[in-house]
């Protein structure tokens, strides 16, 4: 039997006899000041599954793991969305644990900065590292996707941003729609004169309240539009969708970036309340004109997988925002930053090496697996993704006893926003590159590590029902894990990650 053969075999044995696993371990902040404490000797290990099984305890995730081609491939679209890890953090907040269904594990890890090397022009770098873990020859890989930062700015193209508000009867909770204007009119002021804004409004109906504008010498009118804002009836967000398309379209400008801003609490109960029926009604503008959409998620109450799916579907990707900081830094930071898009229908595929791996698990990426046949087709829907943006995919890796060698390859392919033309860049793991533990790897690596396992937590319930290779570790243990980390990197982000593990740990209680 050839060695792919038996390669394909034993993965299929593999996987009806038991579920891969996502396996953590001593995720110490090297220079961190929690050495003595307990949990620094202890391992931590996890699980990237479904909260919710049948009755012998299988997920349907399991199942479609099972059931899927025992093939060397893993191929997913590039996603820079980071709102499921900002609403659970809302939800935290409140003193809630969040749904187990609107936690998505990719979006926890693509929340935190890393040092990715930055390419020097368009397009990405690619960079693949691992870390072994204490349980017998399984390894974190992570592949590591970073375009170049955002110091050219000031050569981006000019804007037309088409704003979508929801002005609906639920919008009236402070932090919604007052969040919303306020944000809208710091960003009025800090966006370029040879920018252009429109604005659209819907409650049960849909209506352009200021066609597509230019900012120069027209500040004080889209101020005015703005400030007079007000809620009134049910949520027709598939009028104010196709509205608000329609109204770009009409406003469009070439050599332009041209964008849907969609800002609502997505509870859509009136007419189209469906991604896929309302993605259809504008797709021809979404595709001819390339209008592309920016999803901004408000409320405690928030229809998080219609939005997700809007903006995966839209060619976009989406944010959520809960107080005022976190909405100046979207729509003044993150939206400015979005105009100029680096990359069109980007995805990436990786090879992992039949001599070496035996058996693999991508970690989240669930809405965003693409087949692997279809990684070179152009016409199968990638991500956008901008510049300063990194993207992270996490895998857990399970190598032949002793093997050494090339253990995986891992490609990029991009289209260039303009021309349309597809560019491709790849990165290679070799088993003597892997750290010899968690303990070892880099700090941001180790931020990557319990970012996930934290997801993964929240997606499966109650500790004493997951089904893991190991033992729980208490979300006590793994705050300890974040907070050596923030001292080890001086991050306030993975500080705030501390504080939602342990807002979780008492939500258990």
């Amino acid at each position: 039997m050839k060695p792919y053969e038996r390669y394909r075999t034993r993965r299929l044995l593999l996987a009806l006899t038991a579920a891969g696993g996502l396996l953590l371990t001593a995720c110490s902040g090297g220079g961190g000041s929690s050495e003595g404490s307990k949990a620094a000797d202890r391992d931590i290990s996890g699980l990237p599954a479904p909260a919710h099984g049948d009755e012998d305890g299988t997920s349907e995730q399991e199942d479609q793991d099972r059931e899927a081609a025992p093939d060397n491939l893993s191929t997913f679209a590039l996603d820079v969305d980071t709102a499921s890890y900002d609403y659970a953090r809302r939800a935290l907040a409140d003193g809630r644990l969040p749904d187990p269904s609107t936690v998505r594990p990719e979006e926890f890890v693509n929340s935190f900065r890393q040092d990715y090397e930055r390419p020097d022009g368009d397009g990405f770098s690619v960079t693949v590292d691992g870390a072994r873990t204490a349980d017998e020859d399984w390894s974190l890989v992570r592949v590591g996707l970073a375009t170049r930062t955002t110091e050219r700015t000031g050569e981006r193209p000019p804007a037309a941003l088409t704003f979508v508000i929801d002005v609906s009867g639920s919008m009236a909770e402070p932090g919604r729609l007052d969040l919303a204007q306020e944000s809208l009119s710091v960003m009025t002021d800090r966006l370029r004169d040879d920018d252009s804004v429109a604005i659209v409004t819907f409650s049960d109906e849909a209506e352009t309240v200021l066609p597509m504008t230019r900012l120069d010498g027209n500040r004080d009118e889209i101020h005015d539009v703005v400030s007079e804002l007000d809620t009134r009836d049910s949520t027709n967000l598939g009028a104010g969708v196709e509205t608000g398309y329609e109204t770009a379209v009409e406003g469009l400008r070439k050599g332009a970036t041209n964008r849907v801003v969609l800002v609502s609490d997505a509870l859509a109960n009136t007419g189209d309340t469906d991604a896929d029926t309302i993605l259809e009604r504008i797709s021809g503008e979404r595709r001819e004109h390339g209008v592309t959409l920016f999803g901004v998620g408000v409320g405690s109450d928030y229809g998080d997988a219609l939005m997700e799916r809007l903006a995966d579907k839209g060619d976009g990707h989406t944010v959520y925002v809960s107080d005022e900081d976190e909405a100046r830094k979207v729509f003044c930071e993150e939206l400015p930053r979005n105009i100029d898009l680096t990359a069109r229908d980007a995805k990436a595929q990786v090879a992992f090496d039949p001599e070496t791996v035996e058996e693999f698990r991508l970690v989240g990426y669930d809405n965003r697996r693409v087949a692997d046949e279809d990684f070179r087709d152009d016409r199968v829907d990638g991500g956008e993704v901008g510049p300063g943006h990194t993207v992270t995919a996490l895998y857990a890796v399970r190598t032949e006893p002793g093997a050494e060698g090339h253990l995986a390859t891992a490609t990029v392919r991009w289209l260039d926003p303009d021309t349309r033309d597809p560019h491709e860049e790849s990165g290679d793991l070799e088993t003597g590159a892997l750290h010899d533990s968690l303990r070892a790897a880099p700090s941001r690596f180790q931020v990557t590590a319990v970012a996930a396992y934290f997801a993964d937590a929240l997606r499966s319930g109650d500790d004493r029902h997951r089904r893991l290779p190991g033992a729980p570790v208490p979300f006590a243990e793994l705050a300890d894990r974040a907070r050596a980390l923030s001292g080890a990197t001086e991050d306030g982000a993975v500080r705030e990650l501390a504080e939602a593990i342990e807002q979780a740990d008492r939500r258990r209680d």
